[in-house]
């Protein structure tokens, strides 16, 4: 990945290029994925020349890598894993901040929905980018989650069932995303569509993990 030069990082026009490249490629992506996005379309929509991505980033690969990087960056900013909850709220306060967070990360409308998009997208279309990517942010984030979860269990972040818990919570979430088309022909009512109906899943998925987790609880081998 090539380094930025010192006296172009301090250039008020190289950095608004470099972010409308960020942002017309993250639409782009999202919307064909890596492998169909062209540099063409890319430098189109962000009124750039064509040899654009090669001056700031050297490639279409270093482009996505920068795309997901800056994607990611951009809705945990907006939506924090825990919301701004303390490290000293009870983990069940905790529990529905990290699951409201998320939602409303995949299901950000307007501008910047493309953030959840692609993330999506690049979940299930995974491209050479993943392990950066998962090593960078979505480890951190696992980090936080599954600590909360321990926290609920009373058992340590790396212990099995604390594991499954956590991807049995993150999986609820993202079944409404990757599961659309058929969860809207099926009970369109049920589809998170503003912000009241998210909060509402994310209550919803709280509630039915605690009382799963009360259950593990209280049945110990």
């Amino acid at each position: 990945m090539r380094e930025k030069s010192p006296v172009l990082a301090e250039d008020p026009m190289h950095d608004a290029t470099r972010r409308q490249l960020l942002e017309a490629a993250g639409e782009v992506f999202a919307e064909a994925g890596f492998r169909n996005a062209t540099v063409r379309e890319i430098c189109q929509r962000a009124g750039a020349n064509v040899a654009a991505i090669n001056y700031h980033f050297g490639d279409k690969e270093t482009l996505y890598v920068e795309v997901l990087r800056y994607a990611h960056g951009k809705a945990l900013e907006k939506y924090p894993i825990l919301l701004n909850v303390p490290e000293d709220a009870p983990p069940e306060k905790k529990l529905f901040a990290f699951v409201h967070s998320l939602l409303l990360r995949i299901f950000e409308k307007g501008p910047t929905s493309w953030h959840g998009r692609l993330m999506s997208r690049e979940m299930m279309e995974p491209t050479a980018a993943l392990d950066s990517l998962i090593e960078e942010r979505i480890r951190p984030m696992s980090t936080v989650h599954c600590k909360v979860i321990g926290e609920l269990l009373d058992r340590p972040p790396t212990d099995e069932l604390v594991l499954r818990c956590a991807f049995s919570v993150v999986s609820q979430c993202v079944f409404y995303n990757h599961c659309r088309p058929a969860v809207g022909k099926l009970f369109p009512q049920l589809l998170p569509h503003d912000p009241a109906s998210i909060e509402a899943l994310a209550k919803h998925i709280t509630h039915f993990s605690l009382a799963a987790m009360k259950d593990f609880g209280t049945n110990k081998k």
